[in-house]
Order: structure tokens, then C-alpha cells, then sequence
């Protein structure tokens, strides 16, 4: 947690900083080091200990002080000497109107004695607040009197410097096989270790090298630890893309699309004064393959894919859903370059194209999302899957949200035999050229996961009967189920005739 930011907000005249970040000790550490040069005395507060003139509990505390507005007001009466007033999760005590009161007044203190034009310097003089917190909901005005600062994550040369510390400490304890790690895979380790906290690199690294041993095999467990973090979150959630394009029938505009900007979003020469490819929407019947042609994003592109449920933003409680939202776009940031499925968007942000009564939250949610979507510099390509169009606003929509709109329609009937070729193969299962020419005919108006159930279904009947399926037993279970496109027939048809001149055709 590089100091460098704060030490430059001291400098800047900011008497008030809110760092919000989970890693308290790193930031208070950050924070001391930022202050050195300015002759700040330090105390730091808590609602366990109260206001102590040290870091660390060897000072006694200072008596009723417990309380945070009796903290905050002990100051305002008596900063004698220049002093770095510390302040732990203070945003939790801000609901007291006598606690907010006098968080105020010792900002205003600060702004007196810290002003340019005085005289003569009074003895507090200097003085600086910051405010340590793992929520970043605070009343307005605290907003407006303070500075917010986020702490970036560790880059890579700080990760390296936390794994190597790790390794060290661990090796003064028992000793560590590092002997067949060798420098390219160890900087494989360290790239994939982006986007963790710092105490999640120095745990992962040491569970790693439990077995005592630290060796190019242990990528992959950093690899599978990762994920795990990552998911324990609740918001995102890694996903298994297929390996090869040859694993995905169809989508033929979709992937010619993708391979043209691959190079450009993985930084190749061809991206040279080009921008970095934002992501794609993709629009289209149910079961028609939208979630497939987001994975076949990640194939296309050669990055992992991490997927965020709308469904999970929303909270009871206020300020909540918008955090939420922040966290999972800059966790996605943290992992670039990433490709970021955000699947069915229209269900958390439809609401905001119409009037709702959700108190305008769902249009904060969409200004956060759209204010990203048009700024973020870091290499996340996007991709959206949305079942009905007309729902969303017309601003996420336009030109530079999105680079393309595609419109994943039902398989056509050569689509539809690479369909089955597919599922076919996957499941051990082969048929003749001709009879699987006749399961594509007979498949018309189907979806590919249709398909895919219709196989499961024939299988299943083969195997009862203690026989190898074949191509009577599937036509007979597309039979048995109608597809969605004549269930839903009118719904169906209209969004596949609104598509029409307003999309590209993914196939």
C-alpha cells in the first residue's frame, strides 16, 4: 500500500482523509509513513481502547474517551502539538448526530489552524485527520468535508515483495524447497495473484508451500485458491470457458468479430493507436446460446471469465447495492485483463428505463455502471446478455457503451448438425453423416440447449432399454418436448423481427 497518494494529500492541504479499505494495519502503517516529514505526533482511536498517544498499546489510554464523540471532541479542545488524529471505522458511530457534530467541529478546527493566511502558526498547527474505514456510506456532509481515497491494490512488484517476505519468514521457521521455481514461473505465479488483498497473497503463497516445497506445480493451486477467494466474495464468480472456438457451433460474425480485436485487448502490435476492445451485448432468443457466445468471448480473447449475477447487487439496506456494484467493477479491474459477463443485465437495470419505486436506486446503480462502462481504463472486456432489449434504458445502448450489439438467433439447420456433432462428441456418442443431417431437420425452431436435452433424453431412453441410442430416439424426444419457439411463439417472433436492422447477426 504505496504511501506516495496520501503523502500528496497532506501536502495539498487536506485536513480530513477517509481511506476505505478491509486492511487496517496495512493503511495505518501507510498512513505513518505518508506523515513523516510533517512532525505529526500520532494517536489513533478506537471504540475498544479509545485515544492513545501511540501506534501501539503500550501508552495508557486516555480516560473517556471510549466514546467517539468524546474522542473527537477531547481533540478540538486540546491539540497543543502538531498531530495525526487516527480514526478507526468511525463511519459505524456517525449515526449519532452528537458524534457527527463534533466530527464536524474538529474539521472546522483543523481548517482554522491549518489556514494559509495565518499570522502566527497556532500550536496544533499542521494537524491532520484521517479516517480508516471498511464502509464508504457516510453522510453527505462528511463526504463533502473530507477527501476519499481508496488505496489501489498491490501491483506486481508488490506482490512479489510480499511473496518473497512471505517465503522468507516462513523459512526462518522450517525450511522451503525453492530450488526447481525458476524466474518465469515464478513471475507466472505472481501475475496470477493479481487482483487479492495483500494478506490474501501472503495467505495463498503460504499455503501453498505447506508441503514445504515451492515449485511450478504450485500455480495451479494458487490458481484454484484464487478462485476460491474471489467467489467467497458473493459477487463474482469465475467460470469455465471452453478451450477452443472448435467447441462452439455457430456464432461465425460473432467469432470472426472476436478474432479481429484479439490481439488489440491482449496488447499485440496491432494495437498500436488502436483503443482496447470494451465489450459486446448480446441479445437473443432463450436457450439460443447467448451464455455460449459469452464464453466463446473468452476463448476468442485467451482470458479468464468471471461472471457477475445483478441479482446478488441488491441489499436492504441503503448505499449497500451501490458499493456492492463499485466492489465487484473494481475487483473485475483487479483481475484484468479479465473478460466480465454481467448475465441478464436487463433484470437489474431494467427499471431504470421507467418509473419505479425503488427510491431511484436503480438509477444510481445504472449512472455507476454506465460512468464505468465509459471511463475504466483497465483491460476488462464486457460482455451482457440480455433476453429483452426494449427493457433496458436507451443510454446504455448507444455507441461507445457497447462496441457491438449482436443478436443470437435460433440455429439454422448447418448450425444445427455442428450442434449435435458437439454434444455428440462430448457425450461419447456417434452417429451416422445422414442420420444426424435427419436430427437437424427434425430439430427446427430448436435452441441449442434444446438440442443438448433432446441428446440427454434419447440417452437416457437408450440406456433403459440396454441399447446403443440412435437417431429414432432423439427425433422422438424433440418430438415429445415442443421447443420455446412455438411455446412462446408470438413473444418469440417479435423479438427475432425487432432484431432485424437493429443488430448484427451473430451467425
Amino acid at each position: 500500500m504505496t504511501p506516495a497518494r496520501l503523502r500528496q494529500l497532506f501536502q495539498n492541504g487536506h485536513n480530513a482523509v477517509r481511506v476505505i479499505t478491509y486492511e487496517e494495519p496495512e493503511a495505518c502503517e501507510a498512513i505513518i509513513d505518508a506523515s513523516t516529514g510533517f512532525g505529526l505526533s500520532p494517536c489513533v482511536w478506537s471504540a475498544v481502547t479509545g485515544l492513545r498517544w501511540s501506534l501501539t498499546t503500550d501508552s495508557p489510554p486516555i480516560p473517556e474517551t471510549t466514546n467517539a464523540g468524546a474522542a473527537l471532541r477531547y481533540l478540538v479542545q486540546s491539540l497543543d502539538r502538531p498531530t495525526l488524529c487516527i480514526f478507526m471505522d468511525l463511519a459505524d458511530h456517525l449515526e449519532d448526530k452528537l458524534v457527527l457534530r463534533a466530527l464536524r467541529e474538529l474539521i472546522e478546527c483543523l481548517r482554522t489552524i491549518n489556514a494559509p493566511n495565518a499570522r502566527s502558526l497556532p500550536p496544533g498547527a499542521g494537524s491532520r485527520l484521517v479516517m480508516i474505514d471498511h464502509r464508504s456510506d457516510v453522510p453527505g456532509v462528511v463526504d463533502f468535508l473530507s477527501h476519499r481515497h481508496d488505496p489501489l491494490p498491490p501491483d506486481e512488484d508488490e506482490i512479489e515483495r510480499i511473496a518473497r517476505r512471505t517465503l522468507r519468514n516462513i523459512n526462518t521457521v522450517r525450511p522451503i524447497d525453492v530450488d526447481s521455481m525458476n524466474k518465469r514461473s515464478f513471475r507466472t505465479v505472481i501475475a496470477n495473484l493479481r487482483g487479492l488483498t495483500r494478506r490474501q497473497v501472503a495467505q495463498v503463497v503460504a499455503e501453498a508451500v505447506s508441503d514445504d516445497r515451492f515449485c511450478e506445480k504450485d500455480i495451479e493451486f494458487i490458481i484454484l485458491a484464487k478462485r476460491r477467494l474471489v467467489q467467497s466474495a458473493g459477487i463474482l464468480e469465475f467460470v469455465d470457458a471452453p478451450a477452443s472456438l472448435n467447441d462452439i457451433g455457430g456464432m461465425v460474425r460473432v467469432k470472426r468479430w472476436l478474432a479481429m480485436r484479439a490481439e488489440a485487448f491482449n496488447g499485440g502490435e496491432v494495437a498500436a493507436g488502436l483503443p482496447s476492445p470494451r465489450g459486446v451485448l448480446l441479445l437473443g432468443v432463450q436457450g439460443a446460446g447467448k451464455s455460449l457466445a459469452a464464453k466463446a468471448c473468452a476463448a476468442a480473447l485467451r482470458r479468464p471469465l468471471v461472471r457477475l449475477d445483478p441479482g446478488c447487487l441488491f441489499d436492504k439496506y441503503i448505499g449497500e447495492s451501490e458499493r456492492k456494484l463499485r466492489e465487484a467493477l473494481r475487483q473485475a479491474e483487479m483481475l484484468s485483463p479479465v473478460i466480465l459477463w454481467i448475465d441478464e443485465i436487463e433484470k437489474g437495470f431494467a427499471s431504470a428505463a421507467s418509473h419505479s419505486n425503488d427510491g431511484g436506486l436503480s438509477r444510481r446503480m445504472l449512472g455507476t455502471l454506465l460512468t464505468w462502462m465509459q471511463e475504466h481504463a483497465a483491460p476488462v472486456f464486457l460482455v451482457a446478455t440480455a433476453n429483452d432489449i426494449e427493457s433496458l434504458p436507451p443510454e446504455m445502448l448507444r455507441k461507445g457503451r457497447f462496441d457491438e450489439i449482436f443478436f443470437v438467433d435460433l440455429p439454422s439447420e448447418e448450425v444445427r448438425r455442428v450442434i449435435f456433432g458437439i454434444h455428440l462428441r462430448r457425450r461419447r456418442q456417434s452417429l451416422p453423416e445422414e442420420d444426424i443431417a435427419r436430427c437437424a431437420g427434425a430439430a427446427e425452431g430448436y435452441s441449442g440447449a434444446e438440442i443438448e436435452q433432446a441428446i440427454i433424453a434419447a440417452m437416457f431412453q437408450a440406456g433403459s432399454e440396454s441399447r446403443p441410442m440412435n437417431a429414432q430416439d432423439i427425433i422422438e424426444a424433440l418430438r415429445a418436448s415442443p421447443p420455446l419457439s412455438v411455446t412462446m411463439r408470438e413473444k418469440v417472433h417479435a423479438l427475432r423481427q425487432w432484431a432485424v436492422g437493429r443488430c448484427m447477426p451473430a451467425d
